[in-house]
């Protein structure tokens, strides 16, 4: 299997930028895992129902599988495309329901914002590549 030329710069952006997030998060500190974890209760309220290394551990391990998944040219774009929507959406939805991250019309991004409503972008990139396998005639 073999996926399109127009799909490797933005899984090859996409996937790289998560694989080594996820990557750097192994063997999190406690702190850290719980931060995050509560960043990610605001989306997902039953995060909160985890351990801090717990939750540490899955989103390593989501992290690191989601990247090598769009990084891997054997995974189908419209499947990689899958789980990068449904992850990047999770991440619009944290920054949106996180207090402090938008502005008072609740779009726009506070400075303290920026940071995750950057993260926009892949849910573009994930869309678009679900939409371009839905779409795209076999030959």
């Amino acid at each position: 299997m073999s996926i399109k030329l127009r799909h490797v710069p933005p899984r090859l952006a996409a996937g790289a930028f998560i694989l080594n997030s996820g990557l750097s998060k192994r063997g999190l500190d406690e702190e850290s895992a719980a931060g995050l974890q509560a960043m990610g209760a605001n989306a997902v309220p039953q995060l909160k129902d985890m351990s801090p290394q717990d939750f540490g551990k899955l989103i390593s391990t989501a992290e690191t599988a989601l990247g090598a998944a769009l990084l891997l040219p054997v995974v189908p774009s419209g499947l990689a495309g899958l789980g990068l929507t449904a992850f990047s959406a999770g991440l619009v939805r944290m920054y949106l329901k996180t207090p402090g991250m938008t502005q008072e019309d609740g779009v726009r991004p506070t400075s303290d914002g920026t940071g995750i409503a950057k993260d926009v972008w892949l849910l573009g990139i994930g869309l678009g590549l679900v939409i371009d396998a839905l779409t795209s005639r076999k030959k």
